[in-house]
């Protein structure tokens, strides 16, 4: 295999990036990464399939015709404000319009920033600081929140604000989204794009630190798409429901990228309502739906409720957070036709792993993340790691082209140019990867590693038991004790000795039950579900 020592940072279109040349010929041979960008095949798809519809938003139907006009007059418009190659942020719900901003910012050669809309000020103006935004497309208004006023108190404190482009209500001071979508031609040239330029730049969440951008060229997204046509049954005419946020690389493909690359349509939703999914995905014949363990949970326990089974729901992919084995077996029970299956990736490497998508290896898709799609996937030693583990490194044609910050990769690749993605697992069958824990979440108490996420998925089996978080304290006697967050199903929620006798009944050693325990009403989530430990730990401390 290639070694990462002819590995350099590369000048692409005005950006440095990572680059092998051994890798990337070996991504063009196989056809991962091609000549062209996902604007040339928009153009393409206005001209052999005008009518076909990519977008459903509500009442909104989004054919190959409209999506082209609408995306070539806004990018006019960025050119008129903004030579290419220039970042466009967009903070937006799972809007039409943000396919229109992505695929008017790639017609323009530009780069695209999505951001999540829970982002608030502190979050907002160190993103648009940090990638020198140029423009930014955000709601007037959005659950109770005036993005208007925020970003008048946001771009007060940038030295070069971007300008400030405002959808669907009063826009104040700043730019209306249709009047720059209205605009026929600016006199603008629009250039050639290099498909192995940066075309998006996403922040990670930042749990430790600051947020850092991770560098996504047309190509990495390009390889991502053929590993879902190659693994996730897809066929030509498919519906996707997309419930999960655009500001993430998950949503962010399923709504704009799959639809032309896959000949596939996605049915947006703005917000998660677990019944409206199940009307949606009855309605319009939806037949794929990714999505972190909520939406699974909820789904299977709404579908059950209104007697459906959901039958042209062909597969469910979880991932993003903890998935108990017992939801992905009882959720391929009940949907008749779907496979379901667990996955494990990142915004650095999507997709990491594409889950087992047979119907006839439930056993892999319950009790493991699934197997390997494009990526190759190493486990190195790690001081957390206990025998037979190891942190997972992997590498690919979709993975991440570095972080914005060179300084960043430093301590994020190994020789070979693997990206350590910071959490344990081990091999299955040879074959199948199961996820153990983060390699910074691991308690260490008298000397014996444990890892949260391990007795957390028995502990989501404790009758009164809705979720749980395990995180590790400083303790003066054993170095750590082990403290779980519980949600009860019902208060007031089960206390250590409970706890205790389940773990004992389910055959668990006796080291690893939690010595305290503390009940909140929920636990705090980033967009894609994922539990935020750094917050429930922060507040335990704040409280000792």
């Amino acid at each position: 295999m290639p070694s990462d020592l002819n590995t350099n940072r590369k000048l692409i279109a005005g950006r440095w990036v990572r680059w092998n040349g051994e890798r990337a010929a070996r991504a063009y041979a196989r056809g991962l990464w091609i000549p062209e960008t996902l604007a040339d095949c928009l153009r393409k798809a206005a001209e052999q399939t005008p009518d076909r519809v990519l977008l459903i938003d509500g009442d909104r139907r989004i054919d190959c015709r409209t999506l082209f006009a609408q995306a070539s007059a806004l990018a006019q418009a960025m050119l008129a404000r903004a030579p290419a190659g220039s970042v466009v942020s967009f903070m937006l719900p799972n809007w039409h319009e943000a396919a229109v901003i992505y695929l008017a910012a790639t017609l323009a050669g530009m780069v695209v920033n999505p951001i999540l809309p829970s982002m608030r000020d502190r979050e907002l103006l160190f993103i648009l600081n940090d990638v020198e935004s140029r423009l930014i497309f955000v709601p007037s208004a959005l659950r109770q929140q005036n993005y208007v006023a925020m970003m008048s108190r946001v771009t007060a404190q940038l030295g070069s604000p971007p300008e400030v482009v405002v959808l669907r209500g009063y826009a104040g001071r700043y730019t209306s989204y249709e009047s720059m979508i209205q605009l026929k031609d600016s006199g603008k040239e629009v250039p050639t794009v290099n498909p192995d330029a940066v075309g998006m730049i996403l922040y990670t969440s930042g749990t430790t630190g600051r947020p850092k951008g991770v560098l996504h060229s047309h190509n990495s997204i390009h390889a991502l798409i053929c590993q879902i046509r190659a693994h996730w049954l897809v066929e030509r005419g498919d519906k996707f429901l997309v419930p999960s946020p655009i500001g993430h690389i998950g949503g962010s493909i399923y709504a704009f990228e799959c639809p032309l690359l896959l000949g596939t349509t996605a049915v947006l939703m703005e917000r998660w309502n677990a019944d409206d999914a199940v009307k949606v995905v009855e309605t319009e014949g939806c037949t794929h739906m990714a999505g972190a363990t909520p939406f699974l949970e909820q789904m299977l326990a709404a579908a059950r409720l209104a007697e459906t089974r959901l039958p042209t729901l062909k597969l469910f992919v979880c991932g993003g957070a903890s998935v108990p084995p017992s939801l992905i077996r009882n959720a391929a029970a009940y949907f008749e036709r779907a496979v379901v299956t667990r996955v494990y990736g990142s915004t650095e490497v999507p997709i990491t792993t594409v889950g087992a998508t047979g119907r006839d290896d439930a056993t892999h898709a319950a009790d493991t993340d699934g197997r390997p799609g494009l990526a190759e996937i190493k486990l190195v030693n790690h001081t957390a790691a206990p025998a037979g583990e190891g942190e997972i490194c992997a590498r690919g044609p979709q993975m991440l082209l570095g972080y914005l910050h060179p300084e960043d990769d430093a301590d994020a690749f190994d020789s070979e140019g693997y990206f350590k993605a910071g959490d344990l697992a081990r091999w299955v069958d040879d074959s199948y990867l199961v996820v153990t824990g983060r390699a910074k979440d691991i308690i260490i108490r008298n000397g014996e590693n444990i890892s949260p996420k391990e007795v957390e998925d028995v502990l989501v089996g404790h009758p009164d038991i809705a979720e749980v978080a395990i995180v590790g304290l400083s303790d003066p006697r054993t170095g750590e004790r082990a403290c779980a967050v519980i949600v009860p199903r019902r208060p007031p929620g089960p206390d250590v000795a409970s706890l205790r006798g389940f773990l004992d009944s389910q055959g668990m050693a006796t080291f690893k039950v939690p010595e305290q325990v503390v009940i909140w009403d929920a636990l705090p989530k980033n967009e894609a579900g994922k539990v935020l430990k750094h917050q429930i730990r922060a507040a335990l401390v704040q409280k000792s």
